[in-house]
Formats: C-alpha cells, sequence, structure tokens
C-alpha cells in the first residue's frame, strides 16, 4: 500500500508527468536487473549450477 494523506494515497496527488517518470524509471531499472540476471547465467552449463562454461 502507498503512503496515504488524509483520505487519499500519495499516488494520487502525483502529476501525469511524475506518474510516467517514474514508470519510465521502474522500467530502467527492471532491464537492468534482467541484464545482469542475463550476464550471471549466460555461461552456465545445463545441469551444473555455479559453473561457467569452460573458455575456448
Amino acid at each position: 500500500m502507498t503512503n496515504r494523506i488524509g483520505n487519499k494515497d500519495v499516488a494520487q496527488q502525483r502529476s501525469k508527468s511524475e506518474k510516467a517518470r517514474i514508470k519510465a524509471q521502474n522500467i530502467a531499472n527492471e532491464a537492468v536487473k534482467k541484464a545482469e540476471a542475463r550476464a550471471k547465467y549466460r555461461n552456465a552449463i545445463k545441469g551444473q549450477p555455479g559453473q561457467p562454461a569452460p573458455a575456448g
């Protein structure tokens, strides 16, 4: 739940531009997380967690 100001949620007080900025920021943060996870497991061998693939 979001914080409240009196009877209304804080999110209800945000402008359209602020909501759009927050949404874009969240999407960008999620993309960074996905890229890090993808890089972490890119060279992993199937069935052997934690073992990177041999180079070469």
